[in-house]
């Protein structure tokens, strides 16, 4: 179990922090103010990693200009994130659930826990417009929060407000004092968030990088909601690669490597507060960075490569549909699951030709029926929606 030294005492600082006793019993973790004070070490391993990255992100934006229309192609992304950030709180929806969702939501089952990852989609965009004119603050923290909770689990517990009361994380139904980390006491969360405000706005001479890193490992290790921490943490993440211009685009998932290597993802956190060291949480991120980079400039070559395939497929076989079946590929990159309504409204045609469309491309291997009944039939842009799925 990760918790403070047997020696240590209420108020005795560790290297990144002190610890304050609770009327409860155990003790609180408050971090530092950042940056680091004594200064992490940048060694040759780091600015290697450092390098790494910024060739990865780089060849990120070179893959997203080749995109026929890379804001087409933005919304996947940003759900692909949404559904692994939630999934690694326990949600159980899978991203054909949240497209389905879009098509039909008064009939889909589990869409409580699909509704986590709609509110997740609508904070990102959320977060995205506001940073065009506005600078990271706690106010858009508490709004970013506000929407990731509205009407689903957690709703009730204060959206928008740091919490006024104690949390920690560890086993189902353990005590406070059998955590595995108990964050600062809720007297000690405001004073603590506007630290990191002021950090955030006036980071200083330090790579993006490792300022990012810094931010995500401290609004964890404040942990100032009652619940959702997690999610907003992980969002601020790409909200701030973007708003660094570290990415021109939130066109990658970080999630998924956070998801992939749970483990060491907690415990590196919990390393920067006892004994606490920085430099392997540090290295850990900037590393994954690199790979989700070059996971998503991968993607973006195969979606090109995909696109250009099945056009000329429509344009050998589609006659004079050709031009109605180009529209429908181009409207399924946006919107991968549709049904034969949504097919009508985006080709202008009736619902028979509609009907007729989507059986032609169902024939080439375009769409893919999903719901088994004859009717209120749904079809899934297969081949594109397996290029998310891979991992």
């Amino acid at each position: 179990m990760l918790t403070p030294p047997d020696n240590m005492q209420p108020e005795q600082q560790s290297k990144t922090g002190r610890y304050v006793a609770l009327p409860r019993g155990g003790m609180g973790f408050v971090p530092n103010s950042l940056p680091p004070d004594p200064p992490f070490e940048v060694d040759h391993e780091m600015w290697t990693l450092l390098s790494e990255a910024d060739r990865a992100t780089g060849r990120l934006d070179g893959a997203t200009e080749i995109l026929p229309n890379p804001d087409l192609f933005v919304a996947m992304y940003v759900r692909k994130e949404a559904v692994l950030s939630s999934q690694i709180e326990g949600t159980q929806a899978s991203l054909a659930d949240l497209l389905e969702y879009e098509v039909k939501k008064p009939t889909l089952k589990g869409a409580m826990d699909v509704g986590e990852v709609v509110n997740y989609v609508a904070a990102m965009n959320h977060g995205l417009d506001k940073l065009k004119t506005e600078p990271l603050s706690l106010g858009l923290v508490k709004e970013l929060h506000a929407k990731l909770l509205a009407g689903v689990r957690g709703g009730d517990k204060t959206p928008g407000e740091f919490r006024k009361d104690q949390n920690w994380l560890g086993p189902a139904g353990c005590l406070v004092t059998q955590a595995t980390y108990v964050p600062p006491p809720p007297e000690e969360v405001g004073p603590a968030m506007q630290r990191l405000e002021d950090y955030i706005l006036h980071p200083g001479p330090m790579p993006p990088l490792i300022s990012l890193g810094l931010v995500h490992a401290q609004m964890e290790s404040i942990h100032p909601f009652i619940d959702g921490n997690g999610r907003v943490g992980r969002l601020l993440v790409i909200l701030m690669l973007c708003r660094e211009g570290i990415l021109k685009r939130p066109l990658l998932y970080l999630s998924h490597y956070f998801k992939r290597n749970r483990t060491e993802y907690y415990d590196r956190l919990q390393a920067t507060r006892n004994p606490g060291t920085w430099e392997g949480w540090l290295k850990f991120f900037v590393r994954g960075v690199a790979g989700a980079a070059d996971e998503a400039a991968s993607t973006a070559r195969k979606i090109v490569h995909l696109r250009e395939q099945h056009r000329s497929l429509l344009q050998a076989n589609l006659g004079q549909r050709t031009a109605v079946g180009l529209a429908l590929l181009e409207r399924l990159y946006l919107n991968p699951i549709v049904d034969i309504r949504l097919v009508a409204g985006v080709t202008g045609k009736s619902y028979i030709n509609a009907n007729k469309l989507v059986a032609d491309m169902e024939k080439l291997g375009l769409l893919k029926e999903t719901t088994g009944y004859k009717r209120n039939r749904r079809f899934a842009y297969q081949p594109y929606l397996s290029l998310f799925e891979e991992s």
